[in-house]
């Protein structure tokens, strides 16, 4: 085999590397840091299958393939992959209306699998930096309204008032029944759940490596067992099967695409924006490089292959990642063993877990949507820019009023989006005047408080010149076509020029001509040089007052300024540019 083809299947397998440098220290710390991850996301998977509103043996089955998968092909050594709490209640909302039909299983697994189509796409067509414009206040915004639906959502188990085909019922429709049906609380499922909540809390406070959510389990389970609770109305999870995932076509239909197609879209962003956000916040402390693109496809091939094992969507933990780093992990094969461990404890102790009491889970799922609400991010948010702040609030209340939330995170996207074009639409413009009493001194001032005509006026512009900037920068220069007689554009700092700030700045060309004035332009890249002459634009404003760019810092403004004093017929002096600006 070639190096080349080595190489191309390290690059998009990146486990072929790892068992290549593995080395034998390693084994010790991968070990250990699966098994304390395995230990977290067995409570944690049949809670987040809770949420989705499917049965807790897919949540383990998702923990298995989907961990094992996502952490052979994706980019970092680190995330762990499987069911996530967001992501678990997208799919709750998208299969809301499915629930209770025949094929509502086929249904979501054909889900899960668009899902992970979408996300490979995504990477093989190299949008990894698309993930950027899903802006940090809307995650926040959407992980914080899904922690208050998933504990909203959790109110009846806990309190063990029974729902008629609760998993079709919007959130807030759970929430108005429970309310008008508080009479038939169960005080014991009332005291389960409760007690669950004070073991993971005390845990933390004792050691927060300690698994509190399996230890209020197991307790729970005791609990379950020595009392007979099961006899006093408490639900339990019930039977669950003693086998690995198994394997099983997905169903296709042109109808049923069209039918979960927007949901599984939803889930893919939501999901992508997860793991690259978490995989990078574990990078910044292991320095290792995260290739984002790379990363779509490991969560793409997580989804896309674990769907034909019967496992719904996930993404990447931050709980699990977090203590997969934390508890010494070393490479992606803590990721793989934690999976295998998983699945060890399926064939083994499966027959235990139907004594699992459901209020007990919904203590673990209320101590996991409390921890979604960050409250110290939001008050970051709220405070740093307005903007973010709108995009937050109006994605929160979105995701606990509307009732598809895949249209929530549509209209968090849209928002910020709007948002950042409102912020990008305004042209920095700095207005120069030369100082009558210091050779080489400049005053600078604000546009509207120039007031009397000067002989010289540079105005330097800033940034990227594009059509939605277009209007801004026009509106600036035409307030200044009567404020000089030799204006000095500054070119030096503007990144990009389109073709409708082009003719922004050609009309204020002709203004300023048409009032007698002259124009100049200095520190005028190759690119906008070779516009201006396609555009005829060079030879309205003369090759002798068009300045090129120079590798010295300054050199072209320098002579702009020299031919503007020469066009006022003042007395020409050599002087330091940098000196004035």
């Amino acid at each position: 085999m070639s190096n080349i083809t080595i190489y191309k299947l390290q690059k998009y397998i990146p486990l072929i590397k790892t068992v290549q440098t593995y080395k034998k220290d390693y084994i010790r710390k991968d070990l250990i840091a699966a098994l304390t991850v395995a230990v977290i996301v067995i409570p944690q998977s049949m809670a987040y299958a809770i949420i989705a509103g499917v049965n807790p043996i897919y949540g383990l089955y998702t923990a298995i393939v989907s961990t094992i998968i996502g952490s052979i092909f994706g980019s970092s050594n680190h995330l762990i992959a499987g069911p996530t709490n967001a992501v678990s209640l997208l799919i709750a909302s998208s299969m809301r209306s499915f629930m209770g039909l025949d094929n509502a299983y086929e249904m979501l697994f054909l889900m899960t699998f668009l899902v992970g189509v979408m996300q490979i796409i995504f990477g093989a067509i190299k949008l990894g930096k698309a993930i950027d414009y899903v802006s940090h206040a809307v995650v926040v915004g959407f992980t914080a309204g899904a922690g208050v639906l998933i504990a909203l959502g959790q109110l009846n188990q806990w309190l063990g008032i029974s729902i008629k085909n609760s998993a079709q019922m919007p959130t807030l429709n759970k929430v108005y029944f429970v309310i008008t049906h508080i009479s038939q609380t169960n005080y014991i499922s009332l005291l389960l759940g409760l007690f669950t909540i004070l073991v993971i809390i005390t845990c933390k406070r004792i050691n927060k490596s300690l698994p509190g959510p399996l230890i209020g389990i197991i307790i729970s389970v005791v609990l379950v067992v020595v009392f007979s609770l099961d006899n006093s109305g408490i639900k339990l999870t019930g039977e669950i099967p003693s086998s690995l995932p198994p394997f099983k076509m997905i169903h296709f239909t042109w109808q049923s695409i069209q039918d979960v197609f927007s949901g599984a879209l939803a889930i893919a962003i939501i999901g992508l924006v997860e793991a690259i956000s978490i995989a990078k916040s574990i990078s910044a402390t292991s320095r290792q490089k995260i290739d984002a693109n790379q990363e779509f496809i490991g969560q793409g091939m997580a989804n896309a292959i674990s769907s034909f094992f019967q496992c719904f969507a996930g993404s990447g933990s931050f709980t699990r990642s977090a203590i997969n780093y934390y508890s010494g992990a070393v490479t992606r094969m803590s990721g793989i063993l934690s999976g295998v461990f998983v699945a060890v404890v399926l064939v083994f102790f499966a027959p235990y877990a139907k004594y699992i009491p459901m209020p007990s889970l919904a203590g673990v799922i209320m101590v996991i949507a409390y921890s979604m609400v960050n409250k110290n991010e939001m008050k970051k948010v709220s405070k740093v820019k307005k903007s973010d702040s709108i995009a937050m609030w109006v994605t929160i209340c979105a995701t606990v009023v509307m009732p598809d939330l895949d249209w929530a995170i549509y209209m968090g996207i849209i928002i910020s989006i709007a948002m950042y074009l409102k912020d990008t639409n305004k042209v920095p413009v700095k207005v120069l005047i030369p100082s009558q009493e210091k050779e080489n001194s400049f005053i600078e001032k604000e546009i509207e408080f120039i007031e009397s005509k000067v002989d010289i006026l540079i105005i330097q512009i800033e940034g990227n010149l594009y059509f939605g900037s277009a209007s801004d920068l026009e509106s600036k220069l035409e307030s200044l076509v009567d404020k000089s007689r030799v204006f000095i554009l500054r070119m030096k700092s503007v990144s990009t020029v389109d073709i409708t700030s082009l003719d922004a700045i050609k009309l204020f060309i002709r203004q300023v001509k048409e009032a007698g004035g002259n124009i100049i332009l200095c520190g005028v890249k190759t690119g906008l040089n070779s516009m201006l002459i396609r555009s005829n634009l060079a030879n309205e404003i003369g090759s002798e007052n068009i300045f090129i760019s120079e590798d010295e810092i300054f050199a072209s403004s320098t002579k702009a300024l020299e031919r503007a004093r020469e066009i006022v017929g003042g007395t020409v002096e050599k002087g330091d540019f940098r000196a004035t600006y």
